[in-house]
This record gives C-alpha cells, structure tokens and sequence, in this order.
C-alpha cells in the first residue's frame, strides 16, 4: 500500500510539475505558434487528414503548413480563455515528458510517423477520462476547420460556399 501512495504522491507531483511549466511557457497571452507548437500540430494535421493529404511533395509540405496557419487563426479568435486552455494544451504536447506521458510518442513530433500520432489520437478519442475525450474534440474540430475553412477544400464536401448576393 505503502508503493501505491508513493507512486500516487510522484504522478502528482509530476502532472503538477506538467502544469506549471505549460502555464509559464503560455503566460504571455496570445503570441504566434513556437517551431515546436508548429512541428506538433503538423504531425497531428498529417495524421488527422492522411486520407485527403497528398502524398507528394512539396504539395503535402505546403498544405501542412497552411492547415496550421488555419489552426493559428482558429486559435486567435478564441475567447482568452480558450485561447489560454489551447496553449495549455499545446505546452503539454511540446515539452518531451507530455509527450510521452500524455501522448505516448516516444520520438520528436517531426520524427513520429502517422500511425503513432494516429494511435494517439485514437487512444484520447476513445479514452474513459472526458478531458482527453474534450482535448481531442477541440484538435480535431481546430485541424478540419482549417483544413475545410479553405474554398479549395469545399468541393470535396460538396459546399457551394457562402450565400452571394444577400449583403
């Protein structure tokens, strides 16, 4: 009973350790995505939109970068509030321990292949706890706003865009 306490008393410490760091690294309020934010939300885009991504490059390169230039937005018109949860998030998946606590991805988000993100992924979208069920709802719906957000997107939807003519 005793070993259980103790590793209870270290997960805490260490998720409380998570916490702060991700709150000092997101303090400044709303700022453009760090090159590590970056690398890791083009690991999740390419394994969110592995079917409509294509597979040359540099198309695949580019299309990446402006999905996350999408999210960038998204982000940037979010409430403070939402804005600051997202960037919490965010700092979590970036720092190496979050990564492999939280995600299960043992190699830098630029070196995981699709299928450990998308085991990632899937592992929150079906988890019991209902933060990582909401954590991968509020990914999910940040990456394909991005990705069907842009009108050469909308065909593949059959959206015919905005109504014209009524402003």
């Amino acid at each position: 009973m005793i070993r259980g306490r103790r590793q209870f008393i270290q997960s805490g410490l260490a998720g409380g350790l998570l916490l702060s760091l991700s709150g000092w690294l997101n303090a400044a309020g709303p700022r453009p995505f760090s090159e590590g934010e970056r690398e890791m939300l083009a690991a999740l885009v390419a394994a969110m939109l592995a079917g409509v991504l294509p597979n040359e490059e540099p198309q695949r390169s580019r299309l990446v970068a402006e999905t996350v230039d999408g999210v960038a937005t998204a982000v940037s018109g979010l409430s403070l509030a939402s804005q600051d949860e997202i960037g919490e998030l965010f700092g979590l998946l970036v720092v190496a321990p979050g990564r492999v606590l939280l995600a299960g991805v043992g190699r830098p988000w630029r070196e995981a292949s699709v299928a450990e993100v998308g085991d990632f992924l899937q592992s929150w979208r079906s988890s019991r706890l209902n933060l990582f069920q909401s954590a991968y709802g509020a990914l999910h719906d940040l990456i394909f706003g991005a990705w069907y957000g842009r009108p050469a997107n909308w065909q593949a939807i059959s959206y015919p865009g905005p109504p014209r003519g009524y402003f």
